[in-house]
């Protein structure tokens, strides 16, 4: 079993509208959305970049807006939890264990950006590159400062900061390994959340497709040293970015 601590290893959609979830997105990402035999638990749709499977998609327990909601590899996940909860932060509902897959619960920080506390039952998801896959996450929060505070205290992060156009942009890492980046929320209404960025092999095509598809633009292709990337919001309400990495 191999786990990399820290690492984010998986990213979900929450909707109530499954059937709209896997028409847009396949049509708009190289991504396939199947159905997927659980052991036990709610029913679950897997999303596959080739042959790899690199998230899902899942009917939310109660009426919430679609979102996405990424999951962090920790080595035990009640006592991360509990960290989260003396950190300012809240549990969404009990740990559970989903059989053949990990341990799992559902929190958000002291901000109220969700994200998903997970120990794999046989280690880490594989990583994996190219067109479909995860590239990064990033967090969007309205306190800056205090969300350093909370994510290296329950994650054990540290962090480096680097001077952009639009203001201050942080690395959370651990070790030499970074894993997420951090940036003042662009507009005061926006809530702390979790963004997810999938690569893809071009862009501007892949936000034409999802505008035709019925996604909002929420910022327009644009150019930095990681690539090429732009941010939609899909017809279901959930935001996501698009990137194509500067090595591609």
């Amino acid at each position: 079993m191999s786990y990399e601590h820290g690492r984010f290893v998986w990213f979900e959609l929450i909707t109530k509208d499954i059937d709209r979830a896997t028409s847009f997105y396949p049509e708009t990402l190289p991504w396939r959305i199947e159905p997927t035999k659980m052991e036990a638990g709610p029913d679950y749709w897997m999303i596959q970049a080739g042959e790899a499977g690199v998230g899902g998609v899942m009917a939310p327990q109660a009426d919430v807006p679609a979102a996405w909601v990424s999951y962090v590899s920790v080595p035990d996940v009640d006592a991360a939890a509990k960290k989260v909860v003396a950190a300012g932060g809240a549990t969404h509902m009990d740990a559970y264990d989903a059989p053949g897959v990990g341990r799992m619960q559902p929190v958000s920080d002291a901000q109220g950006g969700m994200f998903c506390l997970f120990k794999g039952e046989t280690g880490d998801p594989p990583r994996v590159d190219g067109p479909g896959s995860l590239h990064w996450n990033e967090l969007w929060t309205q306190d800056p400062n205090a969300s350093l505070a909370f994510y290296e205290d329950v994650l054990g992060y540290t962090h480096e900061e680097m001077t952009m156009a639009n203001g201050k942009y942080y690395i959370f890492k651990d070790g030499d390994q970074m894993r997420a980046g951090m940036l003042q929320a662009p507009s005061s209404d926006i809530p702390t959340m979790w963004l997810q960025y999938i690569t893809v092999d071009d862009c501007d095509e892949t936000l034409e497709r999802a505008k035709k598809n019925g996604a909002t633009v929420i910022a327009e292709p644009m150019d930095a040293e990681p690539g090429r990337f732009a941010i939609l919001r899909d017809p279901l309400g959930g935001m996501i970015g698009v990137i194509t990495p500067s090595s591609a």
